[in-house]
Order: structure tokens, then C-alpha cells, then sequence
């Protein structure tokens, strides 16, 4: 009696489930259905950087320093259809996909790169031996010491010069119809022989002839080289000293090949050295060297600076600001939006509701973190400047998925 009474029991519950679930209300079906097509789910895990190899589940990507990320079914967090990938709102968030506004307008800027200070080679002058003799004393001995113009350097002993200037002084005593072009001759010989003008003037004040020189400082300045040593043989032409001057000094700034368009002489420069905080050093381009630097890709440019205090000296670094002229408006993005790949140039236009497209563009010159696009984008649109690659790689990924997926004859048309 009691398992008849059990049995029934048991078969009045099961009917009553059958008919809950056969007659459940329409909505809630629908509200069920929409909240398992709310969270796709997960087809693979996969690299950005390497979106061809797929994992099946999360975790650390074996190519890169990051985690996998998820590949949703369509309508998910990442989906494509022709020419573009759409991405909706809590992806983006999550992957940090940030957009920038393209805007027109003058990409004059100034451009700030690295300097080293130098010798003005056109204000060095060298100090050589015009004669055959010896040096009998060297007053300057260690490179790089200050001189004053007409500072003693050394003292030159010339025996070649007692003959001549015996010559010369032997015709100032005669008289006769050609001794006075004989005389010009015979002073004219004593300058070529390097005799300085004071000694000259000396013979014909004194009639004393000397065979010692005193070589002197032409300039103000620094001893750059120094090949002059006491009792040593000099011949005609053989430099002893080369003086750098310091009134004026030379900046020379590598600006890199992309920035260099838009340089001209005479622009106005602006340079900072560390060793003087603070303060600035105004000067113009001097010149432009017409030579590209095969390693680096820069351009040379000297920008001749006034050094009347002697604050800069040779081989310090500077920091070289040099301003660019205003160009034409133009459309202009953030730099780090555009993707070079060697080949292509590409920005990923954002578009309405999540959808993304790459876009092929032409860029011209960089400035102040913006790159000028030259054809391929219009004004007012938006560009991705952060998570644009993982947009790319997919958008390549499923554009190649889909040509190999397409039937021969659309493949081979």
C-alpha cells in the first residue's frame, strides 16, 4: 500500500515538471537565450604579435612578455566583416584602445637636437719657419696654452740670412743708375728668406745685421698644435705652431634626415650648454653641409656662435634649438598612431559603433610628436593611437583566413 501511494507521488512531481518546462512563458525563453548570446564565448587564445597560433586556454603568451587575449566568437569582444574589425565597448576598454581627432593645421616647430662645440677653422692661423736654421729657444712649450697676439713664441737662428743681408746692406752704401733697383731686389730677398720687416728696418737704421728671429703670436688664441722644440732643425715651410682663436666658435647639430626639409641659412638658433645652467646662447645658421651621414641619417648643420668671453670651449655638448618656418595647413596626426611596417603605411580609422579600418596612407614630414599626412585620410576623421596593432594584426588575420576560405574561382577570377 505504501509503495502504490509512493508511486504516485513520485509520478504527479515528474508530470508537473514536464508541463513547467513544456509550458514555460515565451519571455522567459527569450530572456534566457539573450543572456547566453550576451557573453560569446571563448573560441582560442592567441599573441597579438603572432595572431596565426592559436592556445586553448589563457595564460602567458610563449613569443612576447604578455597574456594571450581572448578570441570571441562573432558578435563578441572582437569581430570582423569586410574591410574592418569591430570592437565593442568593454574590449576596447579592456585593451586600451585610445582614438585622436585629425586636425589641420601649420606644423611649424622648432627643432631640438644635440651639439658639439668646436674650433672656427677659418679663424686658426699657423706659425712655420720661412728659412733653413734652428730653434735657440721655445718660450711656449705644452699645447693648448692662451696667447696674446704678439706674444714671443721662439727664437730662430737663420745663418742663411747674414749673406743676404750682408748683400743688402752693401748696396745701401752705393750709388749709380741701377743700384736702387738693385737694393729693392735685395730687400725683396731678405722677406722672401722670412727676415721680419723690423729687422729690415734695423739694418737700415743701424747697418747691423742679425741672424736671430723672434717668431711671434699673429692672433689671440689657443696653441692647438705644437711641433716646435728647443734645438731642433727647422726647413722653409715647416709649420711649428697652428693658434686657434676663441673669439668665435662653431656649434655643429645633426638634425635626422626627416626633419632636416625645412632648414635654411640664416635661421635663428637658440643653444643651452650644461655647464652654464640657465643660460642661453643666441646665434643663425651659418651653414648646411651638403652631405648625408650614412650611419646616423643627419644632416650637419653649423651655426657659427660669438664667444667674446670664452664660456664655450671645444668639445663641449649643447643642446641646439633650431626653428623651423611655418608651413602650409596640413592634416596631421600623433605620431604614435602610424604603423610602418617597410612596405606600408597604415592608420586605423575609427568609425561608427566600434568598427575599426585600416587605412593605407602617405606621410610627409615629423615635428613636435606630429606626422603630416599627405593623401589617404580626410579631415574630421578619428585614428587609433593606442592598441592600433592588435587592430591590424587582426584585421590581416582574418583578411587572409577569408582569401583562403574563398572558392577557387573567386581566388583565380
Amino acid at each position: 500500500m505504501n509503495r502504490t501511494l509512493l508511486s504516485v507521488v513520485i509520478a504527479l512531481f515528474v508530470g508537473l515538471g514536464i508541463g513547467y518546462v513544456v509550458h514555460r512563458p515565451a519571455d522567459s525563453m527569450a530572456t534566457m537565450a539573450t543572456s547566453a548570446s550576451a557573453d560569446p564565448a571563448v573560441l582560442y587564445w592567441y599573441d597579438p604579435m603572432r595572431p596565426d597560433q592559436h592556445f586553448d586556454k589563457p595564460g602567458k603568451s610563449p613569443f612576447m612578455d604578455m597574456q594571450l587575449v581572448p578570441k570571441k566568437a562573432e558578435g563578441g569582444g572582437i569581430s570582423s566583416d569586410t574591410g574592418g574589425v569591430s570592437v565593442n565597448a568593454r574590449m576596447a576598454q579592456n585593451l586600451g584602445i585610445r582614438t585622436a581627432l585629425v586636425e589641420r593645421g601649420t606644423t611649424a616647430a622648432s627643432i631640438t637636437v644635440a651639439g658639439t662645440v668646436a674650433y672656427d677653422d677659418s679663424a686658426n692661423e699657423v706659425v712655420q719657419a720661412r728659412t733653413r736654421g734652428y730653434l735657440e729657444h721655445v718660450f711656449v712649450r705644452k699645447p693648448l696654452t692662451a696667447v696674446h697676439r704678439g706674444q714671443a713664441l721662439a727664437d730662430l737662428v737663420a745663418p742663411d740670412w747674414a749673406s743676404a743681408a750682408a748683400e743688402y746692406r752693401a748696396l745701401r752704401g752705393l750709388s749709380g743708375a741701377n743700384i736702387d733697383s738693385l737694393r729693392t731686389a735685395a730687400r725683396q730677398r731678405l722677406i722672401t728668406l722670412g727676415l721680419p720687416e723690423g729687422a729690415i728696418r734695423h739694418i737700415d737704421k743701424t747697418g747691423e745685421v742679425s741672424t736671430h728671429v723672434t717668431l711671434v703670436a699673429p692672433r689671440d688664441g689657443v696653441i692647438a698644435e705644437l711641433d716646435a722644440r728647443e734645438g731642433q732643425a727647422v726647413e722653409p715651410g715647416m709649420p711649428l705652431f697652428r693658434i686657434n682663436g676663441l673669439a668665435t666658435v662653431w656649434i655643429n647639430a645633426d638634425v635626422p634626415e626627416a626633419q632636416s626639409a625645412g632648414l635654411r641659412e640664416g635661421a635663428p638658433v637658440s643653444i643651452t650648454v650644461s655647464a652654464w645652467p640657465g643660460r642661453h646662447f643666441d646665434g643663425a645658421v651659418s651653414a648646411i653641409l651638403p652631405q648625408v651621414e650614412a650611419m646616423t641619417r643627419t644632416l650637419r648643420v653649423r651655426v657659427e656662435l660669438a664667444n667674446p668671453d670664452g664660456a664655450l670651449v671645444p668639445g663641449m655638448f649643447a643642446q641646439v634649438s633650431l626653428e623651423n618656418p611655418a608651413s602650409e595647413a596640413q592634416l596631421s596626426v600623433p605620431s604614435e598612431a602610424v604603423i610602418r611596417t617597410g612596405e606600408r603605411t597604415v592608420l586605423i580609422v575609427a568609425e561608427s559603433e566600434g568598427h575599426f579600418r585600416p587605412v593605407d596612407v602617405k606621410t610627409g614630414a615629423e615635428a613636435n610628436g606630429k606626422t603630416v599626412i599627405l593623401d589617404g585620410l580626410e579631415d574630421g576623421s578619428r585614428v587609433v593611437v593606442s592598441g592600433q596593432f592588435l587592430i591590424d594584426s587582426e584585421a590581416n588575420l582574418r583578411g587572409s583566413l577569408s582569401r583562403m576560405s574563398a572558392p577557387a574561382s573567386e581566388k583565380n577570377p
